[in-house]
């Protein structure tokens, strides 16, 4: 167990904050996220686990130790006549699970292309995207108990799926660090093409029969269009989640604003398009010094180069008050704030 100290964790994130971890360590296997347990319960100190660092916004220093996840590997488990199971270290970089999985035609996560991230943050954040969430295809995970050092295993009933939800963000935040996820993938796809514009993007581009490589290479030309490269412009993709309300809140203010789009999310319940909120809300394209919302899609909130985190969480949270204020919907951050 190799620790470093006083590492820059800005190259560690997409959003290039500037933060600095006192300790830092990097693990690649089961026996190394122990040997770190071990050394916490050792130590009395705090741990703050980083995959991709896709889905975070430092606005100080982590206190403790940054553990940086990178424990690899895609292993096939077993086939049948359906299907393929197939284990992932959860340090995997998503999409490139998505392309190996394109590749080998395992359909089931084609519309989770290009979704920044490593493996082991998908079942935590449940990730979605185009009518496509990961638990379509999970299995179960494997993950060690940091208190203790035992694996633990969980299936999608233990995990406690929700919308970007899952019981590691709430009941057992912190508790876990997930090791591997074993998903189940299908050898005759359903073919999502409903969400979004992957219907037009599919008729532009010409496709004549449908397949997962196509449905990829769709989202992933519209992902491109709408959304900024993490390598050019800091950013955490979506900041804010789809608020969830009443079908009358709806009803409501479909009475003010007659376009306002809104989908089923379970009985008497519609999803609000957080987007279609805050652009009309004036914020699209806000820019404040070097930081601001994207100009293309304003779910994404952007660091132009030299931001600091306090910066852009108080611009979400201005953002968060005027929606509220302008509509009666409370948004929610789907960015985990430090």
């Amino acid at each position: 167990m190799k620790i470093q100290q006083n590492t820059p964790l800005a190259p560690h994130t997409t959003f290039g904050v500037p933060a600095t971890a006192d300790e830092l360590v990097k693990v690649t296997s089961i026996e190394e996220v122990q040997e770190t347990a071990a050394y916490l319960k050792e130590k009395n100190k705090q741990l703050l686990i980083l995959g991709g660092g896709s889905n975070i916004l430092f606005t100080k220093d982590p206190e403790g130790l940054v553990l940086l996840n990178r424990i690899d590997g895609i292993e096939v488990l077993g086939e049948d006549k359906n299907g393929y199971t197939v284990r992932v270290g959860a340090g995997v970089i998503w999409h490139d699970l998505v392309e190996h999985a394109i590749e080998n035609e395992w359909a089931g996560i084609e519309n989770l292309a290009l979704i920044p991230g490593n493996v082991g943050a998908s079942p935590m954040q449940n990730i979605g995207a185009y009518g496509v969430e990961i638990e379509s295809v999970f299995h179960q995970l494997e993950a060690v108990h940091l208190p203790t050092g035992e694996v633990h295993t969980f299936d999608a009933k233990d995990c406690q799926f929700g919308y970007r939800e899952s019981v590691f963000k709430r009941k057992l935040k912190g508790q876990y660090c997930i090791t591997h996820v074993t998903y189940r993938f299908t050898k005759q796809p359903t073919f999502n093409t409903r969400y979004g514009a992957i219907e037009q993007e599919l008729e532009r581009m010409k496709v004549r029969e449908l397949s997962i490589r196509a449905i990829a290479d769709a989202v992933i030309t519209i992902r491109r269009s709408k959304l900024p490269d993490p390598k050019e412009i800091g950013n955490a993709g979506s900041f804010f989640k789809n608020p969830i309300v009443e079908e009358e809140v709806v009803n409501q203010l479909a009475e003010k604003h007659p376009l306002i789009p809104s989908y089923a999310a379970g009985e008497g319940m519609r999803k609000l398009a957080a987007g279609w909120l805050i652009d009309q809300a004036g914020w699209k394209g806000f820019t404040r010094n070097n930081h601001g919302v994207h100009k293309k899609q304003a779910l994404v909130l952007v660091n132009y180069g030299g931001a600091k985190g306090s910066e852009i969480y108080q611009l979400s949270q201005e953002i968060l008050e005027d929606v509220r204020e302008k509509f009666g919907v409370t948004l929610e951050r789907e960015v985990n704030i430090l």
